[in-house]
């Protein structure tokens, strides 16, 4: 049995058509931004954001920029130091222009240490660009996981990675 509200049947509401495409739309640029990184591509990866694009960290080991060019500048350095780079999405979340991303990010820190980092993206979106980047992970899950003095430090406190 289908049940479909009287007042307002969902073929009477033409909003709401646009904002189900509207969110498709941002979930599809979130999902394309976190696959790029796998093609290692800096240049696909860029087209994803604006010119004014603001990459924040809430990491203590993670670093922000300002602006696309300073984001291509970095983009080089991550890559190669984040070999077999994936982002895994557990689950996306989109509400207006804003997607959540659910994330497992799993590479080798400069080819020798495997990682696995659970984490969430906040994405702001506008005109099918990537405005605003907020990128939320654990640093010392990181560290346990790719430092071995750090590992031990770690484990003092319960810390395993």
């Amino acid at each position: 049995m289908r049940l479909v509200n009287e007042t307002n049947p969902p073929s009477a509401n033409p909003d709401a058509g646009q904002r189900a495409a509207h969110a498709e739309a941002v979930a599809c640029i979130a999902r394309s931004y976190l696959a790029s990184f796998e093609q290692r591509d800096v240049a696909k990866i860029a087209a994803h954001v604006s010119s004014d694009f603001v990459n924040e960290h809430t990491s203590a080991l993670g670093s922000g920029c300002v602006g696309k060019a300073a984001y291509i500048e970095r983009l080089p350095d991550f890559l190669g130091d984040m070999i077999e780079l994936r982002y895994a999405v557990e689950k996306l979340v989109v509400e207006g222009r804003n997607a959540a991303v659910f994330y497992t990010m799993t590479a080798k820190w400069q080819g020798r240490a495997a990682v696995s980092i659970r984490g969430v993206q906040h994405l702001v979106v506008n005109d099918g660009l990537i405005v605003h980047r907020t990128d939320y992970w654990d640093s010392s899950t990181f560290l346990a996981q790719a430092d071995e003095s750090a590992r031990e430090t770690l484990a003092r406190f319960g810390v395993t990675g």
